[in-house]
C-alpha cells in the first residue's frame, strides 16, 4: 500500500516562503490526485490545494495566488511551494489521497509555523 511522507516545514517570518514536500512511495502507488490539507490549533483539517493527474489543480481561497501544487511524477514527489506566508498559514499541512481523506487515515504532517 502506498504511503505518503511529508517535509518540508519550519518557522518562517510573514511575508517568507517554504516549499513542502510529499514523498510517495510503494509498489502500488499509482498518482490520480493528491491533496494537501491543513490543521491549525483548534480548528478543523481544511484542504488547501489539490492536483490531479491531467495537471488540473484547484486551491482553497486562502491559498489561491500564494500557494502553487505541482508533481515530479519521476520522484513520485508532489509539492506544495508557498509565497507571501502569513501567520494564519501556520498548521500542520497534510498530503494525502483521495482515498486517505474518505479513510480519514492521515500522516504525520509537518508543521509550518508563521511568526516573527
Amino acid at each position: 500500500q502506498a504511503q505518503l511522507v511529508e517535509s518540508g516545514g519550519g518557522l518562517v517570518q510573514p511575508g517568507g516562503a517554504l516549499r513542502l514536500s510529499c514523498a510517495a512511495s510503494g509498489s502500488d502507488f499509482s498518482f490520480n490526485a493528491i491533496y494537501w490539507y491543513r490543521q491549525a490549533p483548534g480548528k478543523e483539517r481544511e484542504m488547501v490545494a489539490r492536483i490531479v493527474s491531467g495537471g488540473v489543480t484547484v486551491y482553497a481561497d486562502s491559498a489561491q495566488g500564494r500557494f502553487t501544487i505541482s508533481t515530479n511524477n519521476a520522484k513520485n514527489t508532489v509539492y506544495l511551494q508557498m509565497n507571501s506566508l502569513k501567520p494564519e498559514d501556520t498548521a500542520v499541512y497534510y498530503c494525502n489521497t483521495p482515498r486517505g481523506v474518505l479513510q480519514n487515515s492521515w500522516g504525520q504532517g509537518t508543521q509550518v509555523t508563521v511568526s516573527s
